[in-house]
């Protein structure tokens, strides 16, 4: 009963956190994290504020991950020279070989990270679902977030008009 009313709490206390966090300027913020590419390279994502952002959480296990990977290169691809950044980010449970592998095999032309502790995936609210898709606007709030495979003629549309907007 304890944990419970516990839990009830904590959702409340969120609920509460997102509505000030919309109310105040209406999107919600995407958190600073601080990863390592598969170079080794420190980054944190807070440096890539001025630019659109697609960060997707994915797995080597997952099939859809695996069948939309070839779009998110697509994707990539076609908007990298207008200000447009995609973080991929394994998660936590994916072997780090295996993303390795798969980094390597589809030369992923983006920035990959493995989410090893899980604290990405937390601080992005709790992603458990794979693919997770999230897009930001240049000043690095949420605009869109996806569950499973985008629309990608609608995702490359957002990003058009995102990408049009000043910073």
């Amino acid at each position: 009963m304890k944990i419970a009313r516990l839990a009830i709490g904590a959702a409340v206390l969120a609920a509460v956190a997102l509505a000030a966090t919309l109310a105040v300027g209406g999107k919600e913020m995407a958190p600073v994290v601080q990863y390592t590419l598969l170079d080794g390279t420190q980054q944190r994502s807070d440096a890539l504020r001025g630019k659109v952002v697609l960060v997707n959480f994915w797995a080597t296990s997952c099939t859809t991950c695996v069948k939309e990977m070839p779009h998110l290169i697509e994707t990539h691809q076609k908007f990298k020279d207008r200000g447009f950044e995609t973080l991929s980010i394994a998660m936590s449970y994916d072997p780090p070989a295996y993303v390795m592998n798969f980094a390597e095999s589809r030369k992923l032309p983006f920035r990959v990270t493995m989410d090893n502790t899980g604290e990405m995936a937390k601080k992005f609210g709790q992603v458990q679902l794979t693919p997770t898709t999230f897009v930001l606007n240049k000043k690095g709030e949420i605009v869109k977030r996806y569950v499973g495979e985008p629309d990608f003629a609608q995702l490359h549309a957002l990003l058009e008009k995102l990408l049009a907007e000043s910073a």
